[in-house]
């Protein structure tokens, strides 16, 4: 089983072509009798406090069967572009794989699909199993220029419901709910969207989600754009877990400002975590490239002492008219320069 994280693709150079990444993993189902299957439930049953009915509904079954997963390792990866077979190399130790290839202009040109939030490069996977081949499965990877502006987001408690500041709510938002959307930031981020804008998600919530996420994403209306999610694992939950976690949430938007050196970003996220301590480090490194921060305010775990230094150490690196500390995405209409109505799509890349 192949599972394909959304991802972009960048210039070259104005006139050499694209780079294109393809991201993902694969996996295999856990077997029915499983001893880990059987631990996960009763663990799910004993903090949510729930009952056989509950564990049986569709929305769990499918949620849970997303982690419920052997990741294989050593499985070589293809993909069919257009008519173009293209070997991605094997899955590492932990089932994941990437790959970057460089495609020309006309190539790109030809396949390319343009959509609301702008032109997508779509493929299919070319995997087997065996001798037999194996399911075909979509990906598509977003194109996005050199100049203009894109949003980098956080997802829980930004743009979707989850209440991260209670473990319980926290669970039951993720496992037993349908993903529900913050109605005022859909409509902030589809205008910015009409308007030009790129968007990048880049969040603490574990890659298994991306399908269901992605799913959510279109009922809802948010904007496509590339996911950038964390690698679950049980021992995440210690403290030198976290901290690695917010490491590997900055080296993911540094990256992301490494890949367009041209463009300008927003950076968007939520007081619940430590989104203003990331974004803090992100902009010390690369203040050039920031336009503005907005950070919603929300519940969180951490001491109240804690959260307002957090916005604090955010402040001291940025200009007052650059950080909106915001409640209403009414308060961030104004954000997006003029510049963002720039299309970040091929009738700007070419």
């Amino acid at each position: 089983m192949i599972a394909f994280f959304p991802t972009y693709a960048r210039r070259i150079d104005p006139t050499d072509g694209w780079r294109v990444t393809v991201r993902g993993m694969v996996s295999r189902p856990l077997p029915d009798p499983s001893r880990r299957r059987r631990v996960a439930r009763a663990v799910v049953k004993r903090l949510l406090k729930l009952e056989d009915s509950q564990l049986e509904s569709a929305i769990f079954q499918a949620r849970s069967e997303a982690f419920l997963l052997q990741r294989i390792a050593g499985q070589a990866v293809r993909i069919r572009l257009g008519g173009q077979a293209i070997d991605l190399g094997q899955s590492d130790r932990v089932g994941h794989f990437e790959a970057s290839f460089d495609l020309d202009d006309a190539t790109v040109a030809g396949l390319a699909v343009a959509t609301p939030a702008g032109d997508r490069l779509p493929y299919a996977s070319d995997v087997t199993a065996g001798d037999e081949p194996a399911a075909s499965i979509d990906g598509q990877v977003q194109l996005v220029a050199n100049a203009g502006v894109s949003i980098i987001s956080d997802i829980d408690d930004t743009v979707k419901v989850t209440n991260v500041a209670n473990r319980r709510e926290l669970l039951a938002n993720t496992l037993l709910r349908e993903f529900k959307a913050i109605p005022d930031m859909v409509r902030l981020y589809q205008d910015w969207s009409a308007q030009g804008a790129a968007f990048h998600y880049v969040s603490a919530s574990p890659w298994q989600l991306t399908a269901s996420l992605r799913q959510f994403f279109q009922a809802v209306g948010l904007p496509d754009g590339s996911m950038h999610l964390k690698l679950f694992r049980l021992k995440d939950s210690t403290p030198l877990g976290r901290i690695r976690s917010r490491q590997s949430k900055r080296a993911a938007i540094i990256q992301i400002l490494d890949h367009f050196p041209q463009r300008r970003f927003i950076l968007v996220g939520d007081s619940g975590e430590r989104d203003p301590e990331v974004y803090a480090a992100v902009v010390r490194q690369r203040p050039d490239q920031i336009l503005a921060v907005a950070i919603r305010q929300v519940a969180s775990r951490r001491p109240q002492p804690k959260v307002e230094a957090g916005l604090e150490k955010l402040a001291r690196v940025l200009r007052p008219e650059q950080l909106r500390i915001f409640t209403a995405a009414a308060e961030l209409v104004d954000l997006l320069p003029s510049s963002g109505q720039d299309h970040q799509g091929l009738s700007k890349a070419f």
